[in-house]
């Protein structure tokens, strides 16, 4: 399963983005602007837990980001359950060197249509820590809406912060 986009590639991770993964998600600048389940110091164990994981579904939620062959980030969905069985969260990082250049925005489309013609879901939603305008951008880029601020609460790295939620909503 690979989304050939107009730059960039959206497939499933393999054992040989381990590299590339150590190098760009080992940085501060884009840890800081994740949940804390995306572990700094990001080493060498953390992707080949990741890439054991998501190398076994069967369904394909989570993408690296490729340019030119190479890992450069990546997005993923999650499927809502319950009462929001028919909602998915969406999120996505970039390695620091390939911020501003579009991908993120580029990524984030792809991944939306996939997620809107994958699964049976009507709203894909995605929160964005106050302090980077930069992913919100990538957002509002991509047809999301802000629905609202929740303030304070998040907490990274010893700073409490508001939230910020958009949406797509597709009936």
């Amino acid at each position: 399963m690979e989304l050939k986009l107009e730059r960039c590639t959206l497939r499933p991770y393999r054992r040989e983005d381990e590299p590339a993964l150590v190098r760009l998600a080992n940085n501060r600048n884009v840890s800081r602007n994740m949940r804390d389940r995306f572990p700094y110091p990001y080493t060498p164990a953390d992707a080949r837990e990741w890439t054991t994981r998501v190398g076994a579904q069967t369904l394909v939620t989570q993408f690296a980001i490729v340019l030119a062959g190479e890992l450069v980030g990546g997005i993923g969905i999650e499927p809502g359950v319950d009462v929001f069985r028919r909602s998915a969260e969406i999120g996505y990082w970039l390695g620091e060197p390939f911020w501003g250049r579009g991908l993120a925005t580029e990524a984030l489309r792809g991944a939306t249509d996939y997620a809107f013609t994958t699964f049976d879901i009507c709203r894909l939603e995605a929160g964005v820590f106050e302090w980077n305008p930069a992913s919100a951008r990538v957002l509002e880029k991509a047809g999301y809406t802000l629905e609202g601020r929740a303030r304070l609460a998040v907490v990274k790295d010893g700073r409490t912060g508001d939230r910020l939620q958009y949406a797509l909503v597709r009936p």
